[in-house]
């Protein structure tokens, strides 16, 4: 256990120093849970390796991803250089995430981390690499008009008119940049009221996990209208009562090539090749819903096109 420890912190130092450019005097905040507390003690231990003035927050587990932290989380975030998140929800599509980059924090966001990304998942890969794939894919989704997702016999259309592509690098150097990590996917906001169509999602969903059977999720106007599948009932229950839940907020490509598919979202959907949709909140990143939800659901091997022009295919992207 005490081997293992060392190798987090060694892990974590790295990615301080290389993912997050932390320097020394920087004020670092870990946040984290007590499902995630371990691997915020070895962030907090290597942020003061680093020399980063460092503190370690451990807060109650919130309820659902999107779901806004206390307000003393939320202050105690907008105060720091560097926040690191390894927590059980997500805190990246939240007001407190966005507040704390406008004063300026670079913000990395863990919802889900688990050792294992630490030791053999994407956490490992070449960011560099990752990165500047990342940026070619969101150049595409920023210059697109419209998406089409096809996944065997259904097909998803929506306008990204409009809207601006995000680039989750991992690499986070400069005020205000934020992020997940492990990263690598390129993301956009759909213009609202425009999802038209059903897809055939099959790999893994936010409060579901790895799905054994898949899901056929149907929009009409932009918004979620029906659900099959076996595990369907305990997609609408996540969703909650919010009509906004229903909102398609989120169109992602996955860029880092050492991801696997294991059903935490925060490594599914950086997935190499593959694309993602969310329901929910989308205000923090373009878009104009606050739903205080935010639910990926990743499919394994779809076609995507942007403005008719194939950019996904057989687990590849086409550039």
């Amino acid at each position: 256990m005490m081997s293992d420890q060392k190798s987090l912190i060694e892990i974590a130092k790295k990615l301080l120093t290389i993912n997050m450019g932390v320097t020394s005097g920087e004020k670092l905040l870990v946040l984290c849970d007590d499902i995630t507390q371990n691997i915020g003690d070895a962030i907090f231990k290597a942020g003061m390796e680093v020399k980063a003035r460092s503190f370690l927050l451990c807060m109650q587990k919130l309820e659902r991803s999107g779901m806004e932290p206390d307000e003393l989380v939320a202050k105690a975030m907008t105060m720091s250089d560097v926040v690191m998140a390894p927590t059980s929800a997500s805190l990246t599509h939240t007001q407190a995430r966005k507040n704390a980059c406008s004063c300026g924090a670079r913000i990395a966001t863990m919802p889900g981390i688990t050792e294992d990304m630490f030791f053999n998942g994407p956490i490992n890969a070449d960011y560099e690499k990752v990165e500047k794939l990342t940026k070619k894919v969101t150049a595409l989704l920023d210059e697109a008009r419209s998406a089409r997702i096809v996944t065997g016999k259904y097909t998803l259309s929506m306008s990204l008119e409009e809207r601006r592509g995000i680039a989750s690098t991992g690499m986070y150097h400069n005020k205000g940049e934020s992020g997940n990590l492990p990263s690598g996917e390129a993301y956009i906001a759909p213009f609202e009221g425009t999802a038209t169509g059903s897809v055939l999602v099959d790999g893994s969903c936010v409060g579901i996990g790895l799905l054994n059977s898949p899901l056929v999720l149907e929009f009409d106007r932009g918004l979620m209208v029906n659900a099959k599948g076996d595990c369907a009932d305990r997609l609408l229950r996540v969703l909650g009562d919010n009509p906004n839940a229903r909102n398609l907020a989120e169109l992602g490509i996955g860029t880092n090539d050492k991801a696997r598919l294991t059903g935490v979202i925060l490594e599914d959907e950086k997935i190499y090749g593959s694309v993602h949709i969310a329901m929910g909140s989308n205000d923090t990143f373009g878009g104009k819903v606050a739903a205080g939800v935010h639910v990926d659901a990743v499919m394994r091997s779809p076609e995507l096109y942007l403005d008719d022009i194939l950019v996904v295919k057989d687990g590849k992207i086409w550039i």
